[in-house]
């Protein structure tokens, strides 16, 4: 189904081997789909009259609050994101912390992420990043909420909200939008035709535009992903697997082949390569059935949810973001700006 969407939403045309009918049966599905996208700016707009009219209320919370989110449906790079700000906080004296909704968790209130609970209680992303920054997160569907309960529990003078572009209850200080290069805004068109939550005008409100990879243009911040050495998924691993051993990839991203086209560049030699859905829930069975005995490569977020039931030769590659000084710059001077 995702590779499904993906195609109707980021059209890159169709080879020699594709009917020119299969590219009429996208266009029609646009086409077909394009009221329930009117209907949806509708709505979306509505919303932010009742925000802005004031008829909805917006809450701010008595420190800065920086809004890591994007426009556009899917992953693009933002918890690489938080977790650079993160640490660029604390290299300049800031504290820390992190709000979420925390994707695929059913539960009421908030609920603190601690570096013992499983990604199943928490949600993938909030795991990874507790688990390689430590920071205070607290994870709710009402973001206030959730910052309300971090400042009442940790010592925190700033907060990093992972998501929430379009959660317009809760006030912010900052605003970044983090876009896929290679993907950018795809077809243009706002859901269910396209990938947009808001239209292209929201883009150039933001304090930031972070691309991650692929095209940058004049004004935008380019931000690159470094890949660091494998990992073990489980302590006990054997051997890491060398480039010329057949290793099976996995990818339950945004954009999976994203993360299979970096092993390829990096020379790994895959025998595989098997995208999930976002946000996917593993089993053992699952990966064994696609990968057998060899070696699994997979990404830093799928890994937090398969440390109960990993192999031995199951691996993960973490990537670090790395943005420019003019960046940083910007965001230090607007946080001192709300200290004066």
């Amino acid at each position: 189904m995702q590779e499904f969407v993906n195609r109707l939403w980021y059209p890159k045309g169709f080879s020699d081997t594709e009917s020119k009918g299969l590219s009429l049966l996208f266009r029609l599905i646009q086409l077909l789909l394009w009221p329930l996208s009117l209907l949806f700016a509708l709505v979306t707009s509505l919303r932010r009259a009742l925000f802005k009219l004031g008829i909805k209320k917006q809450s701010r919370l008595p420190v800065p609050v920086i809004v890591v989110g994007n426009i556009t449906v899917g992953g693009s790079g933002k918890t690489p994101t938080v977790i650079y700000l993160v640490e660029l906080l604390r290299a300049h004296g800031y504290k820390p912390g992190v709000i979420s909704r925390g994707y695929g968790v059913n539960f009421d209130g908030v609920r603190a992420v601690l570096p013992s609970l499983p990604a199943i209680e928490v949600g993938d992303e909030p795991a990874m990043i507790v688990g390689r920054t430590g920071v205070p997160m607290v994870i709710g569907r009402n973001r206030i909420d959730a910052g309300t309960h971090l400042l009442s529990h940790f010592d925190v003078d700033v907060i990093i909200s992972d998501d929430g572009l379009q959660h317009y209850a809760l006030g912010r200080d900052i605003e970044l939008l983090i876009l896929d290069g290679e993907r950018r805004f795809g077809n243009g068109a706002l859901l269910p035709s396209g990938p947009l939550r808001e239209g292209l005008w929201r883009a150039k409100q933001v304090d930031a535009l972070v691309v991650n990879g692929g095209q940058r243009f004049e004004g935008e911040h380019s931000m690159t992903l470094l890949q660091g050495a494998l990992k073990p998924v489980v302590a006990s691993a054997v051997q890491a697997p060398k480039l010329s051993d057949a290793v099976v990839a996995i990818a339950g991203i945004g954009n999976p082949q994203r993360f299979f086209t970096s092993l390829s560049d990096a020379g790994f030699n895959l025998a595989h390569a098997e995208p999930f859905e976002d946000h996917q829930v593993y089993n053992e069975a699952d990966l064994m059935a696609v990968a057998g005995d060899l070696p699994i490569i997979m990404t830093e977020k799928d890994a937090v949810k398969c440390r109960d039931f990993a192999k031995q030769n199951w691996w993960y590659l973490p990537v670090d973001a790395k943005l420019s000084s003019n960046f940083d710059r910007l965001i230090l001077d607007k946080l001192k700006e709300q200290r004066s």
